[in-house]
């Protein structure tokens, strides 16, 4: 009832179960909604003259109750008619607190019962493969590719199903991981239910898996959760011989030809997301196939500008030509979730900043020295982290999480590490950071940064952190601030090394300055609090000998 409406609320029934249902007459109820209380008047919706005897038959929501849109709230029809069925497969239903009653007046038949199909999917050697939930804060999920058809036999250490991208990366789907293939003679993809590049919510009905012959249609018609049978996309094949191999190259059509070129399923679907006319892509795979690094790598064509000039004619004064053109680039699945999850930090968390100047002179000097005997080359990231895992040491109240209702303190220190790549921002984990050294956090950062540019990280590598650092010092920003990862109480903006003038005793010299802000949710950090640790903070920067100690 409102274009930015997702859920309403039944703020009154203006009718009650047994009422008639006239035309003029179908004003049911008031529904309150994110910008008013609007009436909810059928006449504008159906033709009630469609129905005999119309009545309200079912209220499936206690007014004052919220519930998203299209969920249903009540059920119409004629005198008698039975509509059990018709609740049978709703994930959105809301149960009735209490057994409607009709009005004395009104004398209305029992509805029949209804014979609703009952199957025994125990007796059914398949089952059904929804889309797996592969990140704690995964949604949905998009099926990159399939790297099995129907009809293939899947055998323990060959499960390796599919691609799918998630919020954070594009990973592996194996069945190994989350189920015991031995259990079928043999196990074979039987079903297909969701095309390469399409998105559906965790859970949907992705595939099914069993023995050749097994009745896989009764699991889709009743034989599982009957809100993933209403939501699972159209099959893509039924049979082995009507799907086309997926596994290493993909046939694309090109537009206004009848060639066709040949691209692995992952350069296709990132070129969907670009907005990259594939055809347009020289592939340098075998055979002159589309990979990923020709899409990556891709720049289109300039269009030449054709100007007309009169041979003989006095030239005109310049004319700058120009076409209004734009694009529009398809949100990823990690995009999505940093908009969803960021603007709930933002809208729904107290935060306050508080910025401080560290003196880095010392840092710079001890720096030099450590990279004289470090296995690896220690950055001033590295210290950062190091420095921050210390205070946290100090100061638990920082190191802690909104539960809401509850505030946890942890008494473990994992470190979350900002990372920008190509689509977004990922934030992988150093865990247990105070108790590692420079030169140990230098090789994780390394290992960590290279698997997040690379979309290799797994769930174990970004799930946990208990604050977290944004580092945008090597592109030359001086100051900024960034929005809490919730449910963790701090961020960490970090700036970049800036060689300045400063005043001792009267006296101008050159020192090196570096402006950190730490962004405090007040739920659960006070200024004090806040303050007291970016001092800490300061301190181990300032003299990083205490980093060694």
């Amino acid at each position: 009832m409102s274009d930015t409406m997702t859920e309403g609320v039944v703020a009154e029934w203006l009718k009650k179960v047994g009422d008639v249902l006239k035309p003029g007459d179908g004003l049911i109820a008031e529904i309150e909604t994110d910008k008013a209380t609007m009436e909810l008047d059928l006449d504008e919706r159906m033709d009630l003259s469609n129905f005999k005897d119309c009545r309200l038959l079912y209220i499936g929501l206690e007014k004052g109750k919220a519930v998203p849109v299209d969920s249903i709230i009540a059920i119409i029809g004629e005198n008698g008619e039975a509509y059990e069925h018709l609740l049978s497969g709703s994930k959105d239903m809301a149960t009735p607190t209490e057994t409607p009653t009709l009005a004395p007046t009104e004398e209305i038949p029992a509805p029949a019962a209804v014979a609703t199909p009952s199957i025994d999917a125990s007796s059914i050697k398949a089952e059904i493969i929804g889309m797996p939930k592969m990140s704690d804060t995964m949604e949905e999920g998009t099926l990159v590719a399939w790297l099995k058809k129907v009809g293939d036999v899947l055998k323990p250490g060959d499960t390796l199903l599919a691609e799918v991208e998630t919020d954070k990366a594009t990973m592996e789907f194996e069945l190994d991981n989350f189920l015991d293939v031995t259990k079928y003679n043999p196990c074979t993809l039987l079903y297909i239910g969701i095309e390469a590049g399409n998105t559906v919510p965790v859970d949907s009905v992705i595939a099914i898996i069993g023995e050749p012959g097994a009745d896989f249609q009764a699991l889709l018609n009743g034989g599982k959760p009957a809100a993933l049978a209403i939501n699972a996309p159209a099959p893509v094949a039924t049979s082995a011989s009507a799907v086309e191999e997926t596994k290493t190259t993909e046939t694309v059509e090109v537009s206004n030809s009848d060639a066709r070129l040949k691209a692995s399923p992952l350069a296709k679907a990132l070129a969907k997301d670009k907005g990259i006319n594939i055809s347009q892509v020289k592939g340098s795979g075998e055979n002159g196939r589309v990979v990923k690094a020709d899409i990556d790598n891709f720049v289109p064509a300039a269009k030449p500008v054709d100007v007309p000039v009169k041979i003989g004619s006095t030239p005109a004064p310049s004319v700058i030509l120009g076409q209004e053109s734009y694009e529009d680039i398809p949100l990823n699945q990690m995009r999505k979730t940093i908009a969803r999850r960021l603007s709930e930090s933002k809208f729904s968390a107290p935060e306050f900043y508080l910025t401080m100047e560290i003196n880095m002179d010392k840092a710079m000097v001890a720096r030099v020295s450590m990279n004289e005997i470090s296995p690896v080359k220690i950055s001033f990231n590295d210290m950062v982290i190091k420095a921050v895992a210390a205070s946290l040491t100090k100061h638990p109240k920082v190191n802690s999480y909104w539960m809401g209702d509850k505030i946890r303190i942890n008494h473990h220190v994992h470190i979350g590490m900002a990372v920008a790549v190509e689509d977004g921002l990922l934030v992988p984990v150093i865990r247990f950071a105070n108790t590692k050294s420079l030169s140990q956090i230098s090789a994780e950062t390394k290992d960590l940064g290279g698997k997040a540019k690379n979309k290799q990280l797994q769930p174990k590598d970004w799930e946990g952190n208990t604050f977290t650092v944004s580092n945008l010092g090597m592109f030359g920003i001086d100051e900024f601030t960034s929005i809490i990862n919730q449910p963790e109480s701090c961020i960490m903006a970090v700036g970049g090394i800036k060689e300045t003038v400063a005043v001792k005793d009267g006296q101008f010299y050159a020192t090196n300055i570096m402006k950190v802000t730490l962004t405090c949710d007040h739920r659960t950090v006070d200024g004090a609090s806040g303050a007291a640790f970016l001092q800490t903070f300061k301190q181990f920067l300032e003299d990083p000998i205490k980093l060694l100690v």
